[in-house]
């Protein structure tokens, strides 16, 4: 079930007014917005606003469905939109404003009470998809074990506990860590285009990798309760939740805030929100609202979302990018 702060309201008819801002979008983005929200509805005189994980793909679908009241006003997304969304929200008739409001890390986290892990990019491959190299063939992935992969990783049944292809953290998984090792493999690296993408994006379905849904929190929960698995989600849930998870390193390095922040950390990614221009001025408080989201107080080095775990954009970049979402400057590709 969709996670949801403030308050629920039925999806009103297009005639009606709405006087709360409706938010959906990126599970990963979901407690900056909240935490942004919950400031907001206490420091202005503005409803606080409803914000829903749905997921990136998910919040897309339902922002890009159209004007009026009933459609969401705000997505948030955990990756960049895609040019078929845009174009189907070009469509629609909607001018959309992006918002990059920093960064993170996507991390491969497992209970304390187990070994902490130390995989590579080519590990993670080798044991998540769907077909490997064999011999120099594509064959179905035999590895049972993380020790079928390499003698140095445990003698366990790989479980790994992850998103489902609505979620932008598998989308950014999928092409920072799938694809990337892909490319070291010749068999895989020389075939066309299309065969390519195929080999590099499918994902078992054999048990070894578990779609856990969009609630990172049932990912960590699940975690807890079984010290074997692996869990993928971005590194504020693990930060969050450091009491009871660590991360494996990834090539040597840790997911921690200064690796992501140098980039040093080779799984990070750009952190969004899009705004619906025609649904301000008619919803009250969204340029506030995205004025409470830029300001240094929420989003800065100091910020309170740091505390959440984002990662911050470079003072410049956050200064331009103030300018221009406040400014609403229209979003083309």
């Amino acid at each position: 079930m969709a996670a949801v702060a403030g308050l629920v309201v039925a999806a009103p008819a297009i005639a009606e007014a709405r006087d709360q801002i409706r938010i959906v979008g990126s599970s990963t983005v979901f407690p900056f917005s909240t935490a942004v929200a919950e400031n907001f509805g206490r420091s202005s005189d503005f409803k606080t606003p409803v914000v829903e994980s749905t997921g990136s793909g998910g919040g897309m679908k339902l922002f890009c469905s159209g004007v009026g009241t009933q459609h969401p006003d705000i997505t948030n997304s955990s990756r960049r939109i895609k040019e078929s969304e845009f174009s189907k929200c070009t469509e629609k008739g909607i001018t959309i404003t992006e918002v990059k409001i920093g960064f993170d890390g996507i991390v491969l986290a497992n209970s304390k009470t187990h070994a902490p892990f130390a995989l590579t990019k080519k590990q993670i491959f080798l044991a998540l998809a769907k077909e490997i190299p064999v011999d120099g063939k594509l064959v179905a992935n035999p590895n049972r074990l993380w020790s079928d992969i390499d003698l140095s990783l445990p003698a366990e049944r790989i479980e790994v506990l992850g998103p489902p292809p609505t979620s932008g953290t598998r989308d950014a998984f999928v092409e920072l860590v799938m694809e990337s090792a892909a490319k070291q493999f010749p068999e895989i690296k020389a075939l066309d285009k299309a065969a390519f993408k195929a080999a590099a994006h499918s994902v078992r379905e054999d048990g070894a990798f578990v779609e856990a849904g969009e609630n990172d929190n049932l990912i960590v929960q699940k975690l807890e309760a079984n010290p074997n698995a692996l869990g993928i989600f971005g590194f504020s849930f693990l930060d969050q939740n450091a009491d009871k998870l660590q991360g494996a390193t990834v090539g040597g390095v840790a997911p921690e805030f200064e690796n992501i922040a140098s980039g040093d950390y080779g799984i990070s990614r750009s952190l969004y929100f899009y705004v619906k221009q025609q649904h301000v001025g008619t919803i009250p408080g969204i340029k506030e609202f995205v004025a409470e989201f830029t300001s240094d107080k929420a989003w800065g080095d100091e910020g309170y979302l740091t505390e959440k775990g984002l990662i911050p954009l470079p003072e410049d970049d956050r200064k331009a990018m103030m300018k221009s979402a406040n400014g609403m400057s229209p979003l083309s590709m």
